[in-house]
């Protein structure tokens, strides 16, 4: 009785010995747990993998056969992570089946852990015996025979269906069609092309409106003038006025009779607008006001002529 004592007591120093140095050390604990452990051939078993890191090493995660001990894994799911009370929790479903009768093991999976002091080590879950069983059959019965064809006699009732529902639309088709037949086309409607001129005056006045120099976006102010104008003289004198600059603009009015009448002031806007872009001076609050007006002047001397002619009545 005292040597059975012994026995037992040498063995649970053995275990401490062994198992606590590695809880001491270990910060990642890994679990598992099957939903059943007693199927029938080509059943499916789920197995629910958590692992625990209440530390900052780096976890490795187990490698998963697709079969072993004559049992299968048919789906994998993803790994899940979470964080519960300071620890990081991961997470995995493992869906198992097998496909031979007898009592099979599920084998403990490792997974390895590198902490950040210390060596590495590797944990594993718990390993799990699995009964596959076959269906039971009564070899008390006597064999059955292939029974012969046997015919049934068909059910019209979803042809009719059928008919209905497509003469119904045949019949909705044609109202459509005729319907659209009699429908009398819309005349189109036209929307008059608003004048270059007009255009152009437009565009100043919502620029004045603005009143960018006065809230002191002098440059703003006159990089817009300016591009309504150049827009105004590319269209009107079909000259690239947007892509050249100022003393390019100014020498090609030298070629157009009608823009060469108001040279002046074009200089005068173009200068203007220069000296304000380009930070070179500062134009007084009266230059702001005649630099458009002169632009307005510009365009309202040089806007096209329309001429009518009256054609005679047949």
């Amino acid at each position: 009785m005292e040597s059975n004592w012994a026995r037992i007591l040498m063995i649970l120093l053995v275990c401490w010995g062994v198992y606590t140095p590695s809880f001491a050390q270990q910060e990642v604990t890994a679990h598992a747990k099957l939903d059943a452990v007693d199927i029938t051939v080509g059943d499916q078993i789920r197995m629910f993998i958590e692992v625990q890191n209440k530390g900052t090493g780096k976890l490795q995660w187990a490698l998963f056969p697709d079969t072993f001990n004559h049992l299968e894994i048919v789906e994998k799911g993803k790994i899940d992570t979470v964080q519960q009370g300071g620890a990081t929790v991961y997470k995995q479903r493992l869906l198992l089946t097998g496909f031979d009768s007898g009592l099979f093991k599920v084998p403990a999976f490792q997974f390895a852990v590198i902490p950040a002091a210390g060596d590495p080590y590797t944990v594993q879950t718990d390993s799990f015996l699995v009964a596959v069983t076959t269906v039971p059959v009564d070899t008390t019965q006597p064999f059955r025979g292939i029974k012969n064809i046997i015919f049934v006699k068909a059910d019209n009732t979803m042809l009719y269906v059928g008919i209905v529902v497509g003469l119904a639309l045949i019949g909705l088709l044609l109202y459509l069609f005729l319907k659209w037949r009699k429908k009398k086309p819309q005349p189109e409607v036209v929307v008059p092309q608003e004048p270059l001129h007009l255009r152009t005056l437009r565009l100043l006045d919502e620029l004045d409106h603005q009143k960018l120099w006065q809230s002191g976006n002098v440059k703003q102010y006159y990089v817009s003038l300016t591009d309504i104008l150049r827009a105004y003289i590319e269209e009107r004198f079909k000259t690239p006025a947007l892509e050249l600059t100022t003393d390019e603009l100014l020498s090609k009015t030298h070629e157009h009779k009608e823009m060469n009448r108001h040279y002046d002031e074009l200089a005068q806007i173009l200068t203007t607008a220069d000296l304000a872009k380009f930070a070179k001076a500062q134009p007084l609050p009266f230059e702001h006001t005649q630099t458009m007006e002169l632009t307005r002047n510009f365009v309202t001397h040089t806007q096209p002529v329309i001429v009518e002619t009256n054609q005679p009545a047949q």
